[in-house]
């Protein structure tokens, strides 16, 4: 686990993995040196958990760099790569271990997806499955159809130790996927993909929540889009080459308010966009409040297939209003798919 200022989540996480080790399994923090109470968190636990290892970095070196200083640290065959502020369900280390008797190079599982309180079901699951799917070295596209969105959470990644380290990582530090640049960088020979919760995501809590324009519309669609060896229509179907020439997608950056005329300034002012230039640009200047309610309007109309995002525009964005609570809160689709 990799941490930074999260002394405020990090405990009811650590709540939920502590009693599931087993003697034989560790749990290694990285923390990324925490301006906030993080250390004295920690070391109520560490006093009661022999397995628990906590690593305090004098200097902050960036989510991918810790996450892989955590794997160095580690030192069994397989390493969980989990998050700081999600929760484990019961019963996951063991599921999680008996599946690795199979002695797969990587186990990814899924997630369910809670609001921030952990209080609400937003989404059951994340895989397009339930049960088992088995992926060999010549099953890459597959995979990558299959996992690649899935993937764009860390914390579900459980991959053999050893795979890790012979893989380049450094070429990924400043990424924020450092484990996707190591997954597909190269086939793997056996994965297992596990349509099964085993997590539940604290959602509208990321770190990266300001950067969520940059991230999405520019960093991780490049990152998909330069692995070698995979068809386009596996990249495509985990991100599209070009997501900003989506206006739905826009839309809904500009009503969650990462996207405005600054925005398109640093992004767009000296890119060539062609005719996409004006409507770009339409976009950045429309009412924040205004986009917040069509966005949110349109995304009600899926009944419950968005409703993770409708939970960030009408709570999470600041340009979430009165009006759009009110049209989240009534809406009938309350269970999603």
């Amino acid at each position: 686990m990799a941490t930074f200022k999260r002394g405020n989540f990090i405990a009811a996480t650590l709540d939920t993995i502590l009693p599931q080790l087993r003697p034989d399994v560790e749990l290694i923090v990285v923390d990324g040196a925490s301006p906030d109470d993080t250390p004295a968190v920690m070391s109520s636990y560490t006093r009661d958990w022999p397995q628990l290892r906590y690593v305090r970095e004098e200097t902050n070196s960036g989510v991918d760099a810790d996450y892989d200083k955590a794997v160095g640290y580690a030192r069994g065959r397989y390493v969980w790569l989990m998050t700081d502020d999600d929760l484990l369900k019961d019963g996951a280390v063991d599921r999680v271990l008996g599946l690795l008797d199979e002695d797969p190079d990587l186990l990814v599982v899924d997630a369910e997806i809670l609001d921030v309180r952990c209080a609400a079901m937003l989404q059951t699951r994340r895989f397009g499955f339930s049960g088992i799917r088995r992926y060999g070295a010549d099953d890459g596209n597959a995979f990558l159809a299959d996992a690649g969105d899935v993937l764009s959470f860390i914390g579900g990644t459980v991959i053999r130790r050893s795979l890790w380290l012979s893989r380049a990582r450094q070429p990924y530090y400043g990424s924020l996927f450092i484990h996707v640049g190591v997954i597909f960088q190269a086939p793997i020979e056996r994965v297992i993909l596990l349509g099964e919760p085993l997590i539940q995501i604290r959602f509208g809590n990321a770190m990266w929540s300001a950067r969520g324009f940059e991230i999405w519309m520019f960093m991780w669609p490049e990152m998909i889009w330069r692995f070698p060896g995979f068809s386009d229509a596996a990249k495509a179907a985990v991100t599209p080459v070009r997501p900003w020439q989506i206006p739905r997608k826009m839309l809904g950056f500009r009503a969650n308010g990462s996207y405005d005329l600054g925005q398109y300034r640093r992004f767009f002012g000296g890119r060539r966009v062609g005719v996409w230039r004006l409507g770009l640009l339409a976009l950045a200047l429309l009412p924040g409040r205004l986009a917040n309610v069509l966005a949110l309007s349109f995304l009600l109309a899926m009944r419950g297939r968005y409703r993770p995002a409708c939970y960030a525009l009408a709570w999470n964005s600041r340009f979430a209003s009165a009006l759009s609570r009110r049209m989240a809160a009534q809406s009938p689709s309350k269970h999603p798919a």
